[in-house]
């Protein structure tokens, strides 16, 4: 018992080394022993619990999940709200791909994996079927979950930019305008969201929240495992 709460510590300790490093020195700068040699441990030992990079990855992308979940709820009225927050958040995604290195191979890793992509499609089919369950109310959940194969297409295409891509509020009002056709949004107020979206300071927006996510990741690693710490000392 004591070896897997040690276990756990160690796991811990490298998912926070490792997922702040990918988020402030980036995920491709970001090298098994760049972490390993501020664990102080062997590249060994880390693969023995995260065979590949990817699987550290994986780790952010769900806490990456958890956070979006987190921004969905706004005052007022949740349908709303939720609405908003569908459209405001692609905005800013590709404003933090468009200003952000860092930000933008962080994105662009996670929609190129397959291990990261699958779980960004099932956490966003769940939010998909809160968000837009007025507009399909048949829609059954495999339904949803085919969706989100499209729509993590146009998602991808909309934050990667090349020298040859239209403009970043091009880019953004179309994304959202082909999300918004694929989940039966009237014209009416997908007009209405993609213009709200794009009449706010969504550059900064972007900012603030990607400064908020690293806070946030950053917050529940020295959560976890000061936890861990705590019920490891309190067997000795």
């Amino acid at each position: 018992m004591a070896r897997k709460k040690s276990n756990n510590v160690t796991k811990a300790s490298i998912v926070r080394v490792a997922t702040e490093k990918f988020l402030r020195a980036g995920y491709s700068a970001t090298t098994f022993k760049s972490i390993s040699d501020e664990l102080g441990i062997s590249t060994g030992h880390i693969t023995f619990y995260y065979p590949t990079k990817v699987h550290l990855l994986a780790v952010l992308v769900d806490m990456l999940c958890q956070f979006q979940w987190q921004l969905m709820n706004g005052p007022g009225d949740e349908h709303e709200a939720n609405l908003s927050a569908a459209s405001l958040e692609l905005t800013t995604m590709a404003a933090m791909c468009e200003e952000n290195e860092v930000a933008r191979d962080f994105y662009l890793s996670a929609y190129t994996q397959p291990i990261t992509l699958d779980i960004i499609r099932r956490n966003d089919a769940a939010r998909a079927k809160k968000v837009f369950c007025r507009y399909c109310p048949d829609w059954t959940d495999d339904m949803f979950a085919e969706a989100e194969v499209l729509i993590s297409g146009v998602e991808y295409a909309t934050l990667m930019a090349t020298e040859s891509s239209p403009p970043l509020d091009v880019r953004i009002k179309g994304g959202l305008e082909q999300i918004f056709k694929i989940y039966n949004v009237p014209e009416d107020i997908r007009q209405r969201l993609i213009s709200s979206a794009l009449q706010q300071d969504y550059r900064s927006m972007g900012r603030r929240i990607f400064s908020e996510f690293i806070e946030y990741i950053e917050q529940e690693n020295e959560l976890v495992l000061e936890e861990l710490l705590e019920i490891t000392k309190g067997d000795e």
